[in-house]
């Protein structure tokens, strides 16, 4: 921090450069802060003067940040970013409230935590819950959230993560569509766009009794995936991770009397980069018993899947 402060004329002149970047124009910043034109105009030239570097092209009444000034705002506004964070997460606590954030899948918070949401926010009235979605498969880092899901081969070194359940996919499709049992027609299968191969393959029959030259929808997002399931376009593979909400409450049914389990397991993983605060433990188990005591349900409904035990 000091040499920080070595290279600041002044700590209100980020605040001057903030303003003068985002408006792109140093009158209506000068307004935004409530001071004078030629004021804003002074403190960024001696700013530029103390840097050695032009931050803006001036002209025809624009102020367009420069390579250097754009190097600079992006920095800034991830500051400006955290610190607005940090005081409001102050703030929150001061009124008896905290701020969770999970990174998971659209897909995940989509299908099976929306159904529960109202449940969640009663069980943890204190909490104001937010998201970091991943739209594709659940990787990467788990940092400057407070909980992340996330996939990991068994073979892998332990992760410090806290198992959800296995990896364990159930061929599944909207009941409507399952009594549509045409033999002349084919199965349309609903595949996730960076998922490889077939997986319609690995079945030798579905229970929809069609056999007819299949078709095919693919998307980018599994949370659509779902959706047109549900919807009665075709039979999709579904995460029981995902789509255990729907298989229990009859959206969908089993186009398969088959499970398919992988190397894989789900796991909710700490932040690497600050401790697991307590509150974000409690919610982290709570979703987990919830989850298990869905399998088991499930497991009474269908018991020849064996749920429970692909599942743990």
């Amino acid at each position: 921090m000091p040499e920080l402060r070595r290279m600041l004329p002044s700590s209100n002149a980020l605040f001057v450069f903030d303003a003068a970047a985002r408006n792109g124009s140093f009158t209506a910043a000068a307004a935004e802060l409530n001071v004078t034109q030629p004021a804003v105009s002074r403190m960024l030239g001696q700013f530029e003067e103390h840097l050695g570097v032009r931050l803006f092209d001036r002209t025809a009444g624009r102020a367009v940040l420069t390579e250097e000034g754009e190097l600079l705002y992006r920095r800034v506004l991830e500051g400006f970013r955290s610190i607005e964070s940090g005081l409001v997460e102050i703030e929150r606590r001061r009124k008896g409230t905290e701020t969770v954030t999970l990174s998971v899948s659209s897909a995940f918070t989509t299908h099976w935590l929306m159904p529960r949401i109202d449940k969640l926010q009663k069980q943890f009235p204190q909490v104001d819950l937010r998201f970091q979605l991943i739209s594709g498969a659940l990787r990467g880092p788990v940092e400057n959230v407070d909980l992340g899901m996330r996939f990991r081969d068994r073979d892998e070194p332990p992760s410090g993560g806290t198992l959800v359940m296995k990896e364990v996919m159930l061929p599944m499709c909207s009941p409507t569509y399952l009594g549509e049992t045409d033999p002349a027609e084919g199965n349309t299968i609903i595949r996730l766009a960076e998922t490889p191969g077939d997986w319609a393959a690995d079945y030798a029959s579905l229970l929809t009794g069609r056999r007819g030259a299949a078709k095919a929808l693919s998307f980018t997002d599994y949370a659509v995936v779902v959706q047109a399931a549900l919807l009665g376009q075709g039979i999709a593979l579904g995460w029981l991770t995902v789509a255990s909400h729907w298989l229990l409450t009859g959206a969908l049914v089993p186009a398969s009397d088959r499970l398919t389990t992988t190397r894989r397991i789900c796991e909710f993983l700490p932040p690497r980069n600050r401790p697991m605060r307590p509150i974000a433990a409690e919610i982290r188990d709570w979703i987990i018993a919830q989850m298990k005591s869905e399998i088991a349900a499930i497991d009474r409904l269908y018991p020849k899947l064996g749920a429970m035990a692909a599942c743990y």
